[in-house]
């Protein structure tokens, strides 16, 4: 797995794991300013509030992106929010991605917990089961 890059504006570091990214594009879509794929750095930090970088962020579905607030190196992965309600959206050529809180079996019967938006692949070409890796974009027929 590739190594993590952090990107910081001296309030918020973002901590960005490219060996987890799914491509969802979801960081791009969201703030296209910050997030640019095809420029380097890719993340121009200095482009939003932290606020909204934090926001941003929680949006990954792949977990490649997290962050920390410079002052408490409390990461968001750590933080837990009760939500309302669980929401699926199909994404078209792409995973599931489902936001709430989670509780994952796994099929040698490991649990884990989520409460952040969570992308399932849905090709069935995932090196990574049962969460998307991005490998449904090799497909030409998948929708």
């Amino acid at each position: 797995m590739s190594a993590s890059k952090e990107y910081t504006n001296g309030e918020i570091t973002i901590v960005w794991k490219p060996g987890l990214c799914t491509h969802s594009g979801i960081c791009v879509k969201g703030l296209p300013g910050v997030f640019n794929p095809k420029e380097r750095p890719w993340i121009k930090i200095d482009k939003a509030e932290t606020q909204q970088l934090a926001e941003q962020v929680k949006q990954c579905p792949s977990g490649a992106l997290s962050y920390y607030m410079n002052d408490s190196k409390k990461s968001n992965t750590q933080e837990k929010k009760s939500m309302d309600k669980t929401t699926i959206k199909v994404m078209k050529g792409g995973p599931l991605l489902v936001n709430g809180s989670l509780a994952i079996t796994h099929t040698d019967d490991s649990a884990e917990e989520r409460e952040k938006p969570t992308a399932f692949c849905r090709c069935g070409q995932t090196q990574n089961r049962p969460f998307c890796d991005g490998s449904h974009k090799q497909l030409t027929d998948f929708e």
